[in-house]
């Protein structure tokens, strides 16, 4: 089993292959979508989600594991584009571990809420 630090490893390999740390678009996927900026990172996210939302469909457990992990992947490379690590979602997941959606939702600030939550 992989170790737990895998999405911290991963964050700071994203880090390094920005541009402005001497990633280059010629030869680093990862800098070549940080080169092209938030919206073809943004775009690769949305596919990745999408990717995942139809091997659900599909109903085979591999291809989910797959699609997430892209998933995973590119939502990594935006986080990092705002600045942001993975210990920080895993800090706001344990802040929320414990609550229902509904409370979570609830606790809210009225200018962050725009949508119900869904569970």
């Amino acid at each position: 089993m992989p170790s737990k630090d895998i999405l911290a490893r991963v964050a700071a390999v994203i880090e390094s292959r920005k541009p402005a740390n001497g990633g280059d678009p010629a030869t680093s996927y990862v800098a070549k979508l940080f080169d092209k900026g938030l919206d073809s990172i943004l775009k690769k996210v949305g596919e990745e989600a999408t990717e995942t939302v139809m091997a659900a469909k599909d109903g085979d457990p591999q291809k989910v594991l797959y699609e997430v992990a892209d998933l995973w992947f590119h939502s990594l490379i935006a986080l990092s584009h705002f600045g942001l690590k993975p210990e920080q979602v895993l800090a706001e997941l344990a802040r929320r571990e414990g609550l229902s959606g509904l409370q979570e939702f609830a606790q809210r600030s009225p200018a962050k809420v725009e949508d119900e939550p869904n569970d």
